[in-house]
């Protein structure tokens, strides 16, 4: 039972670790189309996911190989989920009101 919570908590920490990656990532691209040095919030924006990702990985891994790929099945999982979430976020960018509930 004791191994099945920590492999659980393994997961668990490979999707927070790809939903602050990938949604940093989506945070960064909309804060560098209206910057004037985007360059910067790239650059700035992979060093800091970089190093919170690698670093999450590897104190997460433990050097067990099966945590590891544990952990990034997360990660892609947290993918899939923020470009799905993105996704829509362009499809409807503004919300209308519905007919009739219009303001005065």
């Amino acid at each position: 039972m004791n191994e099945m919570l920590t492999l659980l908590l393994v997961w668990m920490v490979g999707v927070l670790l790809g939903v602050i990656f990938f949604g940093g990532l989506w945070w960064t691209v909309c804060k560098s189309v209206s910057s004037e040095r985007p360059a910067l919030w790239v650059f700035g924006s992979l060093l800091l996911r970089m190093g919170i990702t690698l670093t999450g990985f590897y104190v997460v891994s433990g050097g067990q190989w099966q945590r590891l790929l544990l952990c990034l099945s997360g990660f892609i999982m947290a993918r899939l989920a923020v470009t799905w979430r993105t996704r829509l976020a362009l499809e409807n960018p503004t919300r209308t009101a519905p007919e009739g509930h219009h303001a005065p």
